[in-house]
């Protein structure tokens, strides 16, 4: 798989996981309020922004073809994810007095998901 395949499987996926995040903000935001909004936001931008750093991660061992640092680089960037998701929800914990926790994990979950689906998508494309 070359670096643009690789690109474009990673900016997909960021857009589907952006538009699901919106989704469920928008719903949050017209059956509940501006503060479940934002908290399905954050919620959201936690699997946004550490799939975005696991994507760069990942994209260091493009072009490499020995399978063990393939998957260590693999499981370097889980790792990466993990630890950013958890640091972002922690911030929105503390700092964001108003958050609400059903919102916050509706837009994680949206997120989470979308991000699995939009991969086999991609991966049909290949």
């Amino acid at each position: 798989m070359s670096v643009s395949n690789t690109s474009d499987i990673f900016s997909k996926m960021l857009k589907i996981q952006l538009i699901a995040t919106m989704a469920v903000a928008a719903v949050m935001f017209l059956f509940f309020s501006l503060h479940a909004a934002v908290s399905a936001v954050l919620g959201g931008a936690s699997v946004l922004a550490g799939a975005y750093l696991a994507s760069v991660v990942a994209r260091r061992s493009v072009g490499n073809t020995d399978a063990t640092a393939i998957l260590v680089n693999l499981l370097k960037a889980e790792a990466v994810k993990i630890m950013v998701i958890v640091a972002v929800l922690m911030i929105a914990f503390v700092f964001y007095k108003q958050l609400v926790p059903f919102a916050l994990i509706a837009g994680l979950a949206a997120a989470a998901i979308f991000s699995g689906a939009a991969l086999s998508q991609v991966k049909r494309v290949i």
